[in-house]
């Protein structure tokens, strides 16, 4: 499954080569110079936004980390996997190990 997926993977990677390459290739007038600004403007706001959007998820994951550990609360009990309850409220059986 694993080698499939490869295999599709590389494909698609040729494929945008290929097509950047056709694109490139074309004769024409070149780009003028408010394309590229235009275009260094999109890539930038992008990069700017996935970062902001990352560090917004590390930061809310460890203000729930810190909180979870400044409140001393307890950690979620262990779950059976069969019924996904509690342990306690299961079956007896011990949760399987990872």
């Amino acid at each position: 499954m694993r080698t499939l997926l490869v295999i599709i993977l590389l494909g698609m990677l040729v494929a945008a080569g290929y097509f950047a390459y056709s694109a490139m290739a074309i004769e024409g007038e070149p780009i003028p110079t408010e394309g590229y600004v235009a275009l260094a403007l999109g890539a930038g706001f992008a990069i700017v936004v996935g970062i902001g959007l990352m560090m917004l998820l590390f930061s809310a994951a460890a203000a729930a980390t810190t909180s979870r550990r400044i409140s001393g609360s307890a950690p979620d009990p262990p779950r059976h996997r069969a019924c996904r309850v509690p342990v306690r409220r299961c079956c007896g059986q011990p949760p399987a190990r990872r």
